[in-house]
């Protein structure tokens, strides 16, 4: 339950571009939750290790190294890092996609049990923003990581797009992070809204 002592932890999920790390900011100053960004967690030594293989360090859509071996350990030391701070009674934000592992119901309760938490309540947060807007933000951000995307956007949209999440045993908020500019203070009326009113 939100405010009680059992920690929350908080998904923030949309594609790249939807303003996940804006929204994901504005839930853990409002909860007091630490912050955990897979990027922040884990970007400098997945660049270092995509490097090492030889491969381009900010590749990830087209990368077979990123996909086939480097992705999974990203989730896996960032759902570790959770734990962690949710054994301490310290509810989490989680920014990051998790696109492969949406449509996978049982993703989240397994790897709760693998990574030992503790009892917590579970909040995926889907921010939602129209394509062309994505675009905009993606192309005026200029992250050599979103090369890819740029150059085959029809491909990656309709692949983001498209994902549904499955996980059983949350509790599922929408946020509408729309264009004309982000407002830390209606993403948490949208959020405790929702959550108030699913009890």
């Amino acid at each position: 339950m939100i405010g009680s002592e059992t920690p929350t932890v908080f998904v923030v999920i949309g594609p790249a571009g939807s303003g996940k790390s804006s929204v994901s900011t504005a839930l853990a100053a409002e909860f007091g939750a630490a912050l955990l960004d897979k990027d922040v967690v884990c970007g400098r030594l997945t660049e270092a290790l995509l490097e090492i293989a030889g491969t381009d360090p900010w590749g990830r859509d087209d990368n077979p190294i990123y996909q086939d071996r480097v992705m999974d350990l990203e989730y896996q030391t960032l759902l570790a890092v959770a734990g962690d701070n949710l054994r301490l009674g310290r509810s989490v934000v989680l920014d990051a996609p998790f696109g492969r592992y949406l449509p996978d119901a049982s993703f989240l309760e397994d790897n709760a049990g693998d990574h030992d938490w503790p009892q917590a309540e579970w909040v995926v947060v889907r921010v939602a923003v129209d394509g062309e807007a994505i675009r905009e933000r993606v192309a005026a951000r200029g992250l050599s990581r979103d090369h890819w995307k740029l150059e085959n956007w029809d491909e990656f949209w309709s692949r983001a797009s498209a994902v549904e999440c499955l996980w059983r045993g949350v509790r599922i908020v929408d946020v509408d992070n729309d264009r004309h500019g982000f407002d830390s203070a209606e993403v948490i009326r949208q959020t405790r809204a929702q959550l108030s009113d699913r009890g």
